[in-house]
């Protein structure tokens, strides 16, 4: 059975993507086609931040993005020998609280330690650092997208824990995604699962595949990797089959082959 993942493919220098290795351990054919594009800004003022790791508490990262903005300011070669001779030491004294396995993964990369990477949404990382972070004290730097949903941020304010947010990416639709998604359905045919990885990928894929899917889109199974992007699907009235327990190629790909094999009532 085959299977469409709406995401951008992994780095090619790190391997086969984690994800069609996980599906194909079911026997599921999977494909990639990216959906987004990215245009990071505002990368002085977020090296100047970073500079002054004594002005803030901590940081916060809740997309892959936010790193490679970061990776971005540290291709330059000063840049990047401060960063190894004191800036990384100073932040690794404070917390570096991460959404997800990739985020982490990418944290680790840049020498910094990651916390909270089990959380795996925003809400539950929001009470991952509530419970370890006091009221008015120095703020959490939060380099993030101009599409950052909006939780995470509330949650913290009502609890009285500064965060400093500073947009370092925006998004948009990939330029070949419709030509690629027409090009999948005329070669490959009806999935039998078409997985969303993000809002935003809901909000630029769903009507293409809707027409191109025509009176046969109640065969496939459409997948989230979380809750947001379960929520954005039934916003759009989407029956979602499955959502991933936690945001890793492992668990989708068990709740995937649970969802196909499975005539259970959509969640």
């Amino acid at each position: 059975m085959k299977v469409l993942l709406l995401k951008d493919p992994k780095d090619k220098d790190s391997g086969p993507d984690p994800y069609i290795k996980e599906l194909g351990s079911y026997s599921l054919e999977a494909t990639l086609i990216p959906v987004l594009s990215f245009e990071f800004t505002s990368l002085d003022s977020l090296f100047e931040k970073l500079s002054h790791p004594e002005c803030y508490g901590g940081l916060v990262f809740t997309s892959p993005r936010a790193l490679e903005a970061i990776k971005i300011c540290l291709k330059e070669k000063s840049k990047k020998e401060t960063w190894s001779k004191s800036l990384k030491q100073m932040w690794n004294i404070k917390p570096t609280y991460v959404v997800g396995k990739a985020t982490a993964s990418l944290v680790e990369e840049i020498g910094l330690v990651p916390q909270g990477e089990k959380a795996g949404n925003a809400e539950k990382l929001a009470e991952y650092i509530c419970s370890r972070e006091k009221p008015n004290s120095s703020a959490l730097l939060f380099p993030c997208g101009a599409l950052k949903r909006e939780v995470l941020p509330t949650v913290l304010r009502e609890k009285g824990i500064p965060l400093e947010s500073l947009t370092v990416y925006q998004t948009a639709q990939h330029p070949d995604l419709q030509e690629s998604l027409s090009s999948y359905f005329s070669q490959q045919g009806i999935p039998a699962s078409v997985v969303f990885f993000s809002p935003s990928g809901v909000k630029f894929c769903l009507q293409h595949i809707q027409k191109l899917s025509g009176d046969l889109i109640n065969q496939i199974k459409f997948a989230a990797i979380g809750p947001s992007t379960a929520e954005a699907l039934r916003g759009a009235g989407i029956a979602v089959s499955c959502t991933a327990g936690s945001p890793t190629a492992q668990d989708l790909a068990a709740a995937i082959h649970t969802a196909l094999h499975s005539c259970s009532v959509p969640q």
